[in-house]
């Protein structure tokens, strides 16, 4: 059965990507196409530049494409196709704002992420994605949050225990990003879930989490498989491929799909919990971690007394569950991993934010919500990292008709035309860098790719205010825009002051001699050095 599954499966990838990549390219209308924009040249007809794309330390080369294109650009992607690439900031407001609904994350029936977390927030569409999003929407609130902070605080705190003692007779190296995954997990463990996963007491590997630290860098190396999944979907169910990528006579992908369904299992076993002690009643909640105060909580009593025509699926509260977790916990976790590696990097910023902290919390073991979300000095290192150094750095929209894209700024084509519009034609996947966005120096200035905090606390360029970005949060695009922007944002503003106010007020951090890495995937990840593939950042930390 599995065999003839994976046979059909390479026959309907074969015909798919001869239709989308050959013959639709051949028969695509001259008048109708981009072709004419500037974009550099690819090496290979077969692979395009996706080798350059997609490879671990892609970050120098996309900087390159921001830098030498501009904000407009062509990329060849398999088999000769033809891909679109902008940061143009009115391109971007169209994409994401004005005619979402023409750019879609996926036009196929599914996708890798479908396939492998199910029909949630990161993965659906249209009216469903929108229902769900109604749903999700109360529980991200800022009255929500000021509940979280003190139960931030607390789980920091027992961090902070359990690193003191490692360092607690002198400076020692410890894995930084290994302790900022535990962290995370915990604290969306609690207030997402009513779930604890760690006690800090001991070295714990919990499955779930293990899975979820796991999850982007083992899909960062398989880099065709979203192309066979999007092919093979067309003709067979989600369920079929998770059948298939199970057998599949490939170790990798085999840990992907153990690691989807580890995730999951879990999600179900931890879900099917609440559900009881909702059932039982306010005395059975009071007695679980969040006192039913969590997300996950609120989510399942919101879809109880939804109308019919509202409610989310079992399948859809488990995707949830999953995307929650995992978009929140590497994204989060990475971004505290790296601006604590800018801090050991900067030691005087490092000493002056440290100063407002301490100075901040007057001797106290937490600093008051609407305090800590104040302080000028900490909320501009946590901006300034996230402007240069977005954990999620790109987005792919595929446009569903043939489109004109406005553009803020005219490009000239290679036949000497200046274009205020690009034309787009149906099924055309456009690329949107984020992160170009973020370091582009007709918006932020000629010092945009460096790291200098001190540029939040005086007026930003003009430009960024006539540029209408449509970001969520500051001009920066790091958590995207629209009705498909990061629901969870604060929760993670939130998550990354409280951590680095408590780890600043009781540790110093400095360098190793050993040389940290960050690599590109979907979401970014650190290694030490060039060689190891294990998400992890050494750092020397050392008791204040």
């Amino acid at each position: 059965m599995v065999l003839s599954l994976s046979l059909a499966a390479i026959l309907a990838a074969t015909a798919l990507v001869f239709w989308k990549f050959v013959l639709s390219d051949l028969l695509l209308p001259s008048r109708f196409n981009f072709k004419s924009i500037p974009g550099p040249e690819s090496r290979s007809w077969a692979k395009g530049h996706l080798p350059e794309l997609l490879q671990r330390q892609s970050s120098d080369y996309w900087r390159h494409l921001a830098d030498t294109y501009g904000a407009v650009s062509t990329l060849r992607g398999p088999l000769g196709s033809w891909m679109l690439y902008t940061y143009d900031p009115k391109a971007l407001y169209t994409m994401l704002i004005k005619e979402v609904d023409n750019y879609p994350k996926d036009v196929a029936p599914s996708s890798n992420f479908m396939v492998f977390l199910g029909p949630g927030l990161l993965t659906t569409e249209g009216y469903q994605h929108r229902r769900q999003r109604r749903l999700l929407n109360p529980v991200f609130s800022a009255a929500h949050l000021r509940h979280m902070n003190l139960l931030f605080h607390d789980i920091s705190r027992k961090v902070c225990a359990a690193i003191h003692q490692r360092v607690a007779n002198g400076a020692q190296v410890i894995d930084v990003n290994g302790w900022m995954a535990r962290t995370t997990l915990e604290m969306l463990g609690q207030a997402g879930l009513g779930y604890s996963f760690d006690s800090f007491t001991e070295d714990s590997s919990d499955a779930y989490g293990e899975s979820m630290k796991n999850f982007f860098p083992v899909l960062s190396r398989l880099h065709f498989l979203g192309f066979i999944v999007t092919a093979v979907s067309y003709i067979l169910s989600d369920n079929a491929i998770r059948v298939i990528l199970r057998h599949f006579p490939h170790a990798e992908t085999r840990r992907m799909m153990n690691i989807s369904d580890t995730m999951m299992r879990r999600s179900q076993e931890i879900i099917d919990g609440k559900k009881d002690a909702l059932r039982k009643g306010d005395e059975a909640l009071a007695h679980q971690v969040g006192e039913g105060k969590d997300i996950m909580s609120i989510l399942l009593k919101a879809n109880m007394t939804a109308m019919d025509t509202e409610k989310l699926t079992d399948e859809e509260v488990i995707a949830q569950m999953s995307v929650l977790m995992l978009a929140g916990m590497d994204t989060t976790s990475n971004a505290l991993s790296r601006t604590l590696e800018l801090l050991a990097q900067n030691p005087d910023t490092q000493t002056k934010l440290r100063s407002e902290i301490l100075e901040a919390r007057n001797g106290e073991s937490t600093i008051d919500y609407d305090d800590l979300v104040k302080l000028p000095y900490l909320d501009a290192v946590c901006r300034e990292t996230l402007r240069l150094y977005a954990p999620v750095g790109r987005l792919v929209r595929h446009a569903a008709k043939d489109v004109m894209l406005p553009l803020s700024k005219p490009v000239r084509d290679k036949n000497g035309r200046m274009l205020d519009a690009v034309p787009v034609p149906k099924g055309t996947d456009i690329i949107l860098d984020l992160q170009g966005s973020n370091y582009n120096k007709e918006l932020w200035g000629e010092d945009a790719h460096e790291w200098r905090p001190e540029r939040w606390l005086s007026p930003l360029p003009a430009a960024l205010d006539e540029a209408r970005l449509p970001a969520v949060y500051s001009n920066i695009m790091s958590f995207s825009g629209g009705t498909r922007s990061c629901i969870g944002f604060k929760f993670s503003q939130l998550e990354m002051k409280v951590v680095l106010s408590a780890l600043l007020a009781a540790f110093e951090f400095e360098l190793t001699d050993k040389e940290i890495v960050w690599n590109s995937a979907a979401v970014s990840f650190p290694t030490m050095g060039l060689q190891s593939e294990k998400p992890e950042m050494l750092l020397k930390v050392r008791a204040v």
